[in-house]
């Protein structure tokens, strides 16, 4: 029997901010304060350093970005309008307990949510998130990175939308050239950020197996 979850959409909130709500949840989550919850967010443009040594060589020229390090796998990455941005706050159960399965479930979603909207998305051999062929070449449309804390997940995933993608331009995204970032409105026009959030919420719910509370 699925566990159920509650699904909470912040709009748009800065990085510190729904930084330290996670914090919070996490906490509460560790003692059955809280249940399960998928934050679902937009943030201000920001840049955020993962546990990756080198991830601050990563930042090319931040300009009026702030640059925030956190403990969440990974490298460099760039938060900001049009991208939906999910953090999973979830307490793995026994037969949950396996990292590299919980990344791939997440990949599951997003490429699940690619799908629903007519974009062909899939993994790169060797490399975390969610990645595309196009006429250009490989192209990365989501990024990732978590952080667990006593069988708590927190951080989570990164869907370019509507993304500016020019603001990857100014940082080695996870490590890679920027020219390897897209956005599902690079690739299919006009789309609805809002659409794609309630899809994405229901396809994460479906991979980790979780229902949202009524």
């Amino acid at each position: 029997m699925a566990a159920t979850w509650s699904i909470v959409d912040l709009g748009t909130e800065s990085y510190r901010d729904a930084w330290a709500r996670q914090l919070a949840l996490v906490e509460a989550r560790q003692k059955g304060e809280a249940p399960d919850t998928l934050l679902v967010v937009e943030h201000e443009h920001v840049f955020t350093l993962g546990r990756r040594r080198e991830s601050e060589n990563n930042v090319l020229e931040a300009g009026d970005v702030e640059v925030i390090g956190i403990e969440r796998g990974g490298d460099v990455t760039y938060h900001g309008p049009g991208q939906v941005v999910c953090y999973p706050i979830v307490l793995l159960e026994d037969g949950e307990r396996d990292l590299h399965r919980y990344l791939r479930n997440l990949e599951e979603a997003v490429i699940a949510t690619c799908t629903a909207f007519g974009l062909a998305a899939d993994r790169e051999p060797g490399k975390t998130g969610v990645w595309m062929t196009t006429s250009l070449g490989r192209k990365k449309l989501c990024s990732m990175g978590i952080a667990c804390r006593k069988w708590v997940t927190f951080h989570g995933l990164a869907l370019n939308v509507t993304t500016d993608l020019a603001y990857f331009r100014r940082i080695n995204p996870c490590g890679f050239e920027s020219s390897v970032m897209t956005s599902m409105a690079d690739q299919l026009g006009t789309i609805d950020v809002a659409q794609v959030k309630r899809v994405l919420a229901t396809e994460l719910g479906r991979v980790l197996d979780r229902v949202a509370a009524a």
